[in-house]
């Protein structure tokens, strides 16, 4: 097998690291990541400006390719450049993320817009997180992510579609299973704190809570308060369907505007 890695931590994240011990145990793994965090960018790409490669080490042994750019930025370039004399792909995995990616954080979230540019890109592929930002360990999701992936590689996955996996931060002994989730469209309330800097000039820094979360077993942020692993299956076709007929009866014209 050939694996492709990333995230949108940065190469020198520890989830990555992790995630590479275990996937090379299934075949040969290429690393592409961001040289630096590149947490919250969504699907951006780098258009007007050059993409700058190198060779990244760890205690002096090669570990992989860090990009000047965006988790889709790596994925596309990997494809297209990087590893394009090279036999296909047969797997993406990007993570293992720092924090949670559910509901409309899944929006945001660079590590799961890596798992959409694969799935653009026709690789399957499937985006890891680990639902905590304080004293990780990674080790068990890094093993849920190698038994994940011999699972989709025997089973496939429909064109188009990637998997977000959400893995609780608890001991082993108290994940409570698998679910298989949507997800949830729990939001925000959100604020920015203006602050100052030493020469007392304002800059503003966001924060926010989740809001209430929605009491149904199938959303992926209540499955994970259940301490279970959440699987979302994602399409990147954002239409909403139901809504096309509606729409047409709406009898749009051009030139109504105009006297």
């Amino acid at each position: 097998m050939k694996i492709l890695l990333t995230n949108d931590d940065g190469i020198s994240a520890p989830g990555l690291a992790a995630l590479a011990k275990e996937m090379n145990h299934l075949g040969e793994t290429y690393i592409v990541a961001p040289e630096t965090e590149m947490s919250a960018v969504g699907h951006a790409i780098t258009l007007h400006d050059p993409l700058r490669v190198s060779d990244y080490y760890k205690n002096g042994t090669y570990f992989g390719k860090a990009v000047s750019g965006t988790p889709a930025d790596c994925v596309k370039i990997a494809w297209s450049a990087l590893l394009k004399d090279q036999p296909k792909t047969d797997l993406l995995v990007s993570g293992i993320n720092l924090g949670s990616n559910t509901g409309i954080n899944t929006i945001y979230s660079g590590t799961v817009s890596a798992a959409t540019e694969g799935a653009i890109l026709g690789i399957p592929s499937f985006a890891i997180s680990l639902t905590t930002f304080s004293r990780p360990d990674f080790s068990f999701a890094a093993r849920f992510a190698r038994y994940l992936a011999e699972k989709i590689i025997k089973n496939k996955l429909p064109q188009g579609v990637f998997l977000n996996v959400n893995v609780p931060a608890v001991p082993e002994d108290q994940i409570n299973g698998i679910k298989i989730t949507r997800q949830g469209l729990t939001n925000y309330t959100e604020e920015f704190q203006v602050r100052k800097d030493p020469r007392q000039r304002e800059y503003y820094w966001l924060t926010g809570e989740k809001q209430e979360i929605e009491p149904d077993d199938d959303v992926d942020d209540r499955a994970i308060m259940q301490n279970k692993i959440s699987i979302t299956p994602v399409h990147y076709d954002l239409t909403y369907y139901s809504f096309i007929n509606e729409l047409e009866n709406w009898d749009l014209k051009l030139n109504q505007g105009k006297k």
